[in-house]
């Protein structure tokens, strides 16, 4: 991801998605042929060219680090050029029609891979996927294939004032009234019990649906119908709805235009007992409230009844272009992957929360100080992964299967839009749902 502490990821989100407008342009391109223009090659030394979207300046030394030990062992050059989340799609698609192609690309939504896979840009990953074990809805294979490399999960969780908790005798919540109860302590002292978006912006789209999810509200059935308004997914989705409206009375009063950096600060300033995020805010604790690095807890977001625990799903990963240098790129790729791996994890040590299962055992990672340190945390990030009866979805990976219709979803800010007719407009909870059903509609049609 790109740095999300300076709000360049809207899957901070994330805005990962530049779905709707991509779409057309690639598709427009697609059909007039410009995509296919001949590359322009130059002769001499071979050359890889790497997009980046991690602009911290930590991610790209280490990319830039493994670039040149790469190019003195093997005598490849790899170019690294780095970019916000936002601009990489228009990026890759405009190296295509200019004829010289970027050979490594970063991405950190699904329908941007889609897209360039189902027109045939991609090279298939499977071989490298294929030697470790990964955690679930991580490698969105097609036919079989995987045509990206995961680096992390950016799953979203609910972090509390653990030192507040134990201070008003409260206990982790596992229903929405504990929850609910839980922010209404905490709003005192000049302190808001929670902060959670509703905006229509990326931060909501990955902050704000945790709840929905654990109350087991499914977007779409198997056959891609929309489901949000059926008989049985409405009456889930008013009780979201309605637990919503309450929790935004222990908001801030800017929680309506709040993104990622308002989260982040408020949870690190102790202006808010509870917000959501991935590891980013503990990071973020460390380096601007060291007092405060210790007094976290982090849980899942939960239903109604106490018996249902869910994550918001959050990802970024590699992709190889098919190009002349596709061999050399793979096998760029092979050794990155195997030698430099878990270094370029380190960059964001927290943040970046390991895909592979293995890596979670392996000493090398666990040596990083952070991750010594917040041992709890990490453990309790690799349960929302490995814990089976964890709900792991998101707005974009919603449906039977990869797919560009819930992309399309997530742009519409269905979501977002639907809580601010609840809070902010006061709708009825069933006007609604069939608002945000109708607008499904019309953007999938």
């Amino acid at each position: 991801m790109t740095d999300k502490t300076n709000l360049q990821k809207t899957k901070d989100g994330v805005s990962r998605r530049t779905l709707i407008k991509t779409a057309g342009a690639l598709g427009t391109a697609l059909a007039t042929g410009t995509l296919g223009a001949p590359a322009v090659w130059g002769q001499g030394k071979k050359t890889i060219r790497f997009l980046n979207t991690e602009t911290s300046i930590d991610s790209i030394r280490a990319l830039k680090v493994a670039c040149a030990e790469y190019e003195k062992q093997f005598g490849t050059q790899v170019i690294v050029d780095s970019v916000p989340l936002d601009d990489a799609f228009t990026k890759v698609t405009t190296s295509l029609r200019g004829g010289q192609p970027y050979d490594i690309a970063t991405f950190a939504f699904v329908g941007h891979v889609l897209l360039l896979q189902g027109e045939g840009h991609l090279m298939p990953l499977t071989e490298l996927t294929s030697k470790h074990k990964w955690g679930p809805k991580i490698l969105f294979p097609v036919k079989d294939e995987v045509y990206w490399y995961p680096y992390d999960y950016n799953l979203a969780w609910i972090y509390y004032r653990k030192d507040l908790y134990e201070k008003h005798g409260l206990s982790a919540p596992k229903s929405y009234a504990e929850m609910l109860k839980n922010s209404q302590t905490l709003t005192a002292d000049g302190r808001f019990g929670s902060l959670f978006p509703i905006g229509s912006n990326g931060a909501t789209n990955w902050l704000a649906p945790g709840f929905m999810w654990a109350e087991g509200v499914k977007l779409f059935d198997d056959k891609w119908n929309v489901a949000l308004d059926s008989a049985e997914m409405a009456p889930r989705v008013t009780r979201y709805l309605d637990f919503f409206a309450e929790l935004y009375k222990t908001m801030p009063s800017g929680a309506s235009q709040a993104s990622f950096g308002e989260v982040l600060s408020n949870f690190s300033s102790d202006k808010v007992g509870h917000a959501a995020y991935a590891g980013r805010i503990i990071e973020a604790l460390e380096r601007n409230a060291p007092k405060l690095s210790t007094q976290y807890g982090i849980t899942p977001y939960m239903d109604s009844t106490g018996k249902a625990k869910a994550v918001n799903h959050g990802y970024d990963g590699w992709v190889v272009l098919k190009t002349p240098n596709s061999d050399e790129s793979m096998k760029f790729m092979k050794w990155f992957t195997e030698n430099q791996y878990i270094n370029f994890l380190h960059t964001a040590p927290l943040h970046f929360q390991p895909p592979r299962l293995d890596v979670y055992d392996d000493p090398r990672w666990r040596a990083h100080p952070l991750i010594e340190k917040h041992k709890d945390a990490v453990e309790a990030m690799r349960g929302f992964i490995t814990d089976k009866s964890v709900i792991l979805t998101s707005i974009d990976t919603e449906g039977p299967a990869p797919d560009l219709r819930p992309g399309k979803v997530f742009e519409g800010f269905v979501i977002p839009e639907m809580l601010q007719n609840k809070i902010l407009k006061n709708m009825s909870s069933a006007e609604c749902i069939k608002t945000a059903a109708d607008k499904m509609r019309k953007l999938i049609a």
